[in-house]
């Protein structure tokens, strides 16, 4: 691995681990510190996945060989850690949402420009085999041209399983920021930016209780809106209808459906990196599987994208571009629910185009 990138992590918490699973395993790139506020949770960590050295922010953004530092801290304080990334003169990888206001993204994405380096950010899901199956699939016309979309996202709410879900109803979450960017990523994957957004919305308890753990029974405030319900036009003619709640008794998941001229393409969930398509057809009959081709290796694939790509001098998949068209589309639906009011969508990027199907994050490249 000598000519691997050296990576940086700050957050050792719960999203850390899907992770660690895969970038230790991955050879164009090589974990070497992970930073924590709870420094037991940074050495548990490090002594699990064998990665020698572990510490304190101040620590990590001092080592002059990591070239990436993967930001896992809070969406209240993406923006500000990844600032400070960018002024220790490393690139950064993101966990979504890029930021919580337009302002800071804004000003996030001008920093990395003025230095020189790259803010990329999570969804990476998009890049997974499932996903890029589809784009495929809608590439090369299976469903003519692109007209409309439907998504659903739908649960009662993650309080029942997760032992700390308080910051899921917080700012900066709720079904809209933490769910949204999969299915928002997908369609400006499928149909390019969004142009204009209207919504509703509701909250259908201003409290709820830990269902397990070591804090069950344990009462938090809601303050965010826990249904969404949005319509969304796109530059290029394009509709979506996306649903997004915390408030269903009957769960529906990684409910993504695009139509065109041609037939109907089922695609699998957003929230994966795998999963086969179904193609119905007009006049066809029953269903086609398109199965799943490429890789469906889990998160870190973006990061070994973004290592590839700062080696290679050219531009990321997984932008700070398109998340900052993200962050100001569901910043859009915020408002538009907010007002009742069609919201013009101000940002603008170019559709990605879909990975080669030999596309491996765990191929040795570099």
């Amino acid at each position: 691995m000598t000519n691997s990138v050296k990576i940086g992590f700050i957050g050792a918490g719960n999203i850390s681990t899907q992770y660690f699973d895969n970038l230790t395993k991955f050879a164009d790139v090589e974990v070497v510190f992970i930073a924590d506020i709870n420094l037991a949770a940074a050495e548990a960590q490090a002594s699990k996945y064998g990665i020698a050295r572990f510490g304190t922010v101040d620590e990590l953004l001092a080592i002059d060989e990591i070239e990436i530092v993967v930001n896992l801290t809070l969406p209240a304080t993406h923006a500000e850690v990844g600032e400070r990334i960018l002024a220790a003169g490393k690139n950064v990888w993101s966990e979504k949402p890029l930021a919580l206001d337009a302002a800071s993204g804004t000003r996030l994405l001008e920093a990395a420009a003025a230095a020189g380096l790259r803010v990329a950010c999570a969804p990476d899901t998009v890049l997974g085999g499932g996903i890029q199956t589809a784009m495929r699939a809608i590439a090369r016309g299976d469903i003519g041209e692109p007209l409309t979309a439907t998504t659903l996202f739908q649960v009662p709410g993650p309080e029942s399983w997760h032992p700390g879900p308080e910051f899921l109803f917080a700012k900066g979450a709720g079904p809209l920021f933490d769910m949204g960017p999969y299915y928002v990523t997908t369609l400006v994957h499928a149909f390019g930016s969004v142009a204009t957004a209207q919504a509703v919305s509701s909250k259908s308890h201003e409290t709820r209780t830990i269902g397990s753990g070591p804090k069950a029974g344990t009462e938090f405030p809601v303050e965010v809106p826990t249904h969404y319900s949005a319509l969304l036009s796109f530059e290029a003619g394009q509709s979506a209808a996306t649903t997004l709640s915390f408030q269903q008794a009957l769960p529906r998941m990684g409910f993504v459906e695009i139509t065109g001229t041609e037939g109907t393409l089922v695609l699998p969930d957003p929230n994966t990196f795998e999963g086969d398509s179904t193609l119905w057809a007009f006049g066809k009959g029953e269903p086609t599987t398109i199965p799943v081709e490429g890789s469906t290796w889990g998160r870190g694939t973006g990061i070994v994208d973004l290592a590839r790509s700062i080696r290679a001098g050219v531009p990321e998949r997984a932008t700070g571009a398109i998340a900052g068209h993200v962050l100001d589309v569901l910043l859009g639906i915020t408002e538009a629910a907010e007002t009742r009011s069609t919201v013009t969508i101000a940002s603008s990027v170019t559709k990605p185009e879909p990975l080669p199907v030999d596309f491996d994050p765990s191929a040795a490249t570099l």
